[in-house]
């Protein structure tokens, strides 16, 4: 195959067999109880140095009290791939938890963009939707895929793709490599004790961010019930055997929104942008992380059940967000 052009970006180099040996010897197909606390699932699944990623972001279905806790633990040497990510790299950044980055879209001028500026974080460009296809090749597997687009953008200079010629019909095509995490987080409506997960509604890659995944962890608003599972099959997102740990954290998404269950906290947002400006992150994260033990420790001494009220009140839109 005839390469034409290739990007300069660095990327993790794909490493396709190895990522299915993992799978086959480490994937376990027992019913087993999965269902651990925050603190528990970060410290055993989350390592200095990982390839870290998640679905969707801080304002819609993002697994943030999974996020805060990697913050409290003091991971380091993350290497994060994030499309659509508006702030969700800065608080990671402002920890010192992030060294490198791929990146799909994420709030130009703030932390992210001085941390690059700066050096402390290297980074990768891609499209948010390259991300995705990259999730999706090393979720099947495979080393590369193509693409229609990218090519001839300032993205594809600034990435790992490359421009080739497609040997079936002579014209021009871009592939980009494989993208196999070490670890993703991804935050559910509702899973069983053994991991069968359900997402609800509109998404972005979910299934792709997790079967890409050597490890995998779920946190859920609500655990049911085996049974109900059984009963439902097609509602299943994320079967049990891909997971490697459940976390019950209601309202885990908070400041962001569960859509169908709660909506956003814009104060709450307002707050993280405005320190993601003034670059007052030593505050925030000891308001948001540090001084609070755990997820629930901070929804009652910084939330408050009566905000929380009113939040899924403010959530209107019910339909196709329930079972």
């Amino acid at each position: 195959m005839e390469v034409l052009a290739s990007g300069k970006g660095f990327f993790h180099v794909p490493d396709p067999d190895g990522h299915r040996e993992y799978v086959r010897t480490h994937k376990s197909r027992e019913l087993k109880s999965k269902v651990i606390t925050e603190k528990e699932a970060i410290e055993k699944f989350v390592s200095d140095g990982d390839y870290l990623g998640y679905d969707l972001n801080h304002t819609r279905r993002g697994p943030n009290a999974l996020v805060r806790e990697i913050i409290r633990q003091k991971k380091r040497n993350l290497w994060l791939a994030v499309r659509f990510s508006f702030l969700d790299p800065a608080p990671l950044i402002a920890a010192g938890c992030v060294s490198r980055i791929d990146i799909g879209w994420f709030v130009h001028g703030g932390t992210t963009s001085k941390a690059i500026e700066q050096g402390t974080v290297k980074v990768t460009e891609w499209s948010n939707s390259a991300i995705v296809y990259r999730q999706l090749a090393g979720a099947m597997g495979l080393p590369f895929l193509p693409m229609r687009y990218l090519g001839g953008s300032d993205i594809f200079e600034h990435s790992g793709a490359k421009l080739v010629k497609d040997p079936f019909t002579g014209k021009n095509i871009v592939l980009v490599p494989a993208l196999n995490l070490d670890v993703a987080i991804v935050h559910a409506y509702q899973c069983d004790e053994y991991g069968n997960t359900r997402i609800f509604g509109a998404g972005l890659s979910p299934v792709e961010t997790a079967t890409c995944a050597k490890k995998l962890i779920i946190s859920t608003e609500e655990i049911i019930s085996n049974e109900e599972i059984r009963r439902n099959p097609h509602l299943t997102t994320i079967p049990y055997y891909m997971v490697d740990a459940v976390v019950h954290v209601p309202y885990g998404s908070y400041p962001g929104a569960m859509p169908g269950l709660y909506t956003v906290d814009g104060e709450a947002i307002m707050e993280m942008m405005l320190t993601d400006r003034t670059g007052n992150w030593e505050a925030y994260l000891e308001k948001w992380v540090y001084s609070v033990e755990c997820h629930a420790d901070m929804l009652e001494k910084r939330v408050g059940a009566k905000k929380l009220v009113d939040l899924m009140k403010l959530e209107t839109i019910k339909e196709g967000y329930h079972a």
